[in-house]
């Protein structure tokens, strides 16, 4: 768990942290149905256990050795919750943002947020951030969004670091600085594939640095297979225009369906003006 907080407060994205995880297990000769075993018999001896109760959540939420049941997932994080989980803290400050499993519910997210960032979680820190930036569970206020924004960042929160470029690009809470969005990106790039995306956002239009087609698709395409949506849809918009790279319809609409079955609105309207049904 305490290597599991460490990746959550680096901003690390789900997918990688879950792969590490797997990783772990299998070079340890550990079988997963071993432990979820354990952990049921943990869970029914020892209700004091905030570590196991979340594991367990987190088996059923992400399907791992039993049925995927999120129901069951929210009432087991919810329970590590109650007793100060820190993980589960984060994770469910997550699901009520984005409504997995169960129904958005902004203020016990910006609630969760505010508790974490007060006592000086770097995911929290952001996570607050974020809420003050959309409006989630508070009013809008891009001044307090920047500032914690940077905090988390300044505690290398990656996440923290990729909001900070958009509000660098879009001068928002802050003036525009273009250089230090370019620096942003590309450190942010090393770990993370919103990082790439935007870094590959900079060399294609050219923002604190020189333009650079090859290199912008390049990093659109590591981070579209890393399943970015925007990056996704970036590469799709480079393969419709040939811009840098020879035209190809037929990938740029593979890669528009790749984002808009994420949600992405901008994929999902390129679709219907090319005449693709998602």
């Amino acid at each position: 768990m305490k290597f599991y907080l460490q990746c959550l407060n680096k901003g690390k994205e789900e997918y990688v942290i879950r792969r590490y995880i797997l990783n772990y297990f299998n070079n340890q000769e550990i079988k997963l149905q071993e432990i979820y075993n354990w952990l049921l018999n943990n869970n029914n001896n020892n209700q004091n256990d905030s570590n196991s109760i979340y594991l367990l959540g987190y088996f059923n939420y992400h399907g791992i050795i039993t049925c995927t049941n999120k129901h069951k997932a929210y009432e087991l994080y919810q329970k590590a919750v109650e007793l100060e989980n820190v993980v589960a803290q984060l994770v469910l400050a997550s699901i009520y943002i984005e409504g997995k499993g169960i129904k958005k519910n902004y203020n016990k997210a910006f609630e969760l947020s505010k508790k974490l960032a007060k006592v000086g979680n770097p995911n929290g820190i952001n996570r607050l951030g974020y809420c003050y930036s959309m409006g989630i569970g508070t009013e809008i206020n891009m001044k307090k969004a920047f500032k914690l924004y940077q905090k988390a960042a300044d505690l290398g929160n990656i996440r923290a670091q990729c909001n900070l470029i958009n509000l660098y690009l879009d001068g928002d809470g802050t003036e525009k600085d273009y250089n230090k969005a370019f620096e942003l990106a590309k450190k942010s790039a090393e770990d993370h594939s919103d990082g790439m995306n935007l870094l590959g956002y900079c060399y294609n239009n050219g923002i604190g640095t020189n333009i650079d087609k090859k290199k912008a698709f390049e990093l659109f395409q590591e981070a579209a297979k890393l399943e970015c949506c925007d990056a996704q849809y970036n590469l799709a918009l480079m393969y419709e225009d040939g811009e840098g790279i020879k035209q190809n319809i037929d990938q740029a609409i593979y890669w528009y369906k790749k984002s808009a079955n994420q949600g992405f609105q901008s994929a999902q309207n390129k679709l219907k003006y090319l005449g693709h049904n998602n």
